[in-house]
């Protein structure tokens, strides 16, 4: 009983967090092997292809589990992760996905938490007195824990409910430890990562995650959301209490509703569209207009109000982007609505470094086609999860196709240079596909994003 103890602390050591996820290397070799069988392209005999989907079955809960204890315990860059392997659909071993995700869903907003003594220590620490001290009313265990915080109910002295998001401790020495580990690993490869653009990629994951460990930054980023949806009837940010938060501690105002997974459940196709409607209308308003990146679109992130409004709850992972980068995205977008191909085709060359001339060029072109397709077809959109796979089985599948060819060494197709801060632009595209596809929203999307495409930016509303 003694491991089942909530701990004062994640594990920050470098080799430490390195030898846990080690220690999840002999799960994933089964996947692994499996992967390659059917990346080279080995036939196999119906019996054949029967045993390895029951060898496959009988892995993946096991594997499922060992990432949620593992990765729970670790917090940080790994429990993102497998956040991510949790929700979005197409990374999760094929015929396996549902089993995979729903012993992964915890870690969302379940993951394990620390001890309540090490909650209290940093409310202490951060806010001058002890909970009890602090506040009117404090619940002593989390109702959520995530990748670098737990939440608490809390009620102040002014009585008001409020959620209190308190920092694991040493999470921020976590994090970094993480990510030199991962710059080691870059350095190691550079032959292979050069070609991926792997350094760029991983200097934006640490401008952006690095600024999450802030939550006075978050509570600007939720004051500023609360500005531009401020005339948006279904959308709800929670108020930010700033005399109770600080750089590690983050106060809000308690938003009532249910999570994601019961909505979709139990929510009727009417609640369900107008939830995604709402969801949509957050994100890509916020950046085609304003240019702000939400861009943690996980299902933990949601609550879904008995009104109808749909609450967003966190603001740690939000980009301000270059102004000239969301233009250039309005550029290919406007493009493929007109169905001017020349146009769209040259947005491609000087927006997302395809290159016309390389064999690649059709793969990448087609997949931002269909990307685009919610926002292209003039028809009422069913977003699925067939649909939200594809997204990611698509560039799969071609990238397959050009590095192993009959007769020939595999090789690494032309991958695009894409500008910096595309990053998590990336991210949001199968996070949010993924989110809206567990909603079944069926909406006209063309229709209601068109005005944010062809009009300029505008600026943010004033405090």
């Amino acid at each position: 009983m003694a491991d089942q103890k909530p701990k004062d602390k994640p594990p920050t050591s470098r080799i430490g967090r390195l030898a846990r996820l080690a220690s999840l290397a002999p799960r994933t070799l089964p996947f692994a092997f499996e992967g390659a069988k059917r990346v080279l392209g080995r036939s196999r005999s119906e019996e054949e292809e029967a045993a390895a989907k029951e060898r496959m079955a009988q892995e993946v809960k096991k594997t499922a589990e060992a990432m949620l204890k593992t990765l729970g315990e670790m917090k940080g860059l790994p429990l993102k992760l497998g956040q991510m392997a949790s929700y979005i659909d197409g990374l999760a071993p094929p015929g396996h996905e549902e089993k995979f995700q729903a012993a992964l869903k915890k870690l969302l907003d379940k993951a394990p938490p620390l001890s309540a003594e090490s909650a209290a220590q940093m409310i202490q620490t951060e806010l001058g007195g002890a909970p009890e001290q602090v506040f009117e009313q404090w619940e002593r265990e989390p109702f959520a824990a995530a990748s670098i915080g737990q939440v608490h109910r809390a009620v102040t002295k002014s009585g008001a409910r409020v959620a209190v998001k308190v920092q694991y401790p040493g999470i921020d020495k976590a994090i970094e430890n993480d990510l030199k580990s991962i710059s080691l690993l870059e350095t190691m490869m550079s032959p292979v990562t050069k070609k991926f653009h792997a350094k760029q990629a991983i200097d934006e994951i640490r401008t952006v995650f690095m600024s999450e460990l802030d939550y006075a930054r978050e509570a600007e980023m939720a004051d500023l959301f609360r500005r531009i949806n401020a005339n948006e009837p279904d959308i709800f940010v929670p108020e930010v209490h700033h005399g109770l938060t600080t750089r590690r501690v983050l106060t809000t105002e308690f938003a009532e509703g249910q999570g994601y997974a019961d909505f979709c459940k139990t929510a009727s196709q009417e609640a369900r569209n107008r939830a995604g409607e709402a969801i949509w209308r957050f994100t890509f308003r916020s950046m085609l207009r304003y240019g702000v990146l939400y861009a943690d679109p996980h299902p933990g992130n949601y609550r879904f109000m008995p009104d109808g409004r749909v609450a967003f709850l966190d603001f740690g992972c939000v980009k301000m982007l270059p102004p000239e980068l969301v233009e250039d995205m309005k550029r290919y977008m406007r493009a493929a609505m007109d169905a001017d191909w020349d146009e769209f085709d040259r947005a491609c060359v000087e927006v997302l470094g395809y290159d016309p001339n390389d064999e690649s060029w059709d793969l990448y072109r087609s997949y931002t086609l269909e990307l685009m397709m919610p926002l292209t077809t003039k028809e009422a959109w069913v977003c699925s999860k067939e649909r939200a796979r594809e997204t990611v089985s698509f560039l799969a599948r071609g990238v397959r196709s050009l590095s192993f060819k009959e007769g020939e060494l595999p090789n690494i197709p032309h991958v695009p240079k894409m500008p910096q801060d595309f990053t998590f632009v990336n991210r949001l595209q199968w996070g949010l596909a993924s989110v809206m596809a567990g909603l079944g929203t069926v909406a006209y999307f063309r229709r209601m994003s068109e005005p944010w495409i062809r009009e300029g930016l505008h600026p943010i509303p004033a405090a």
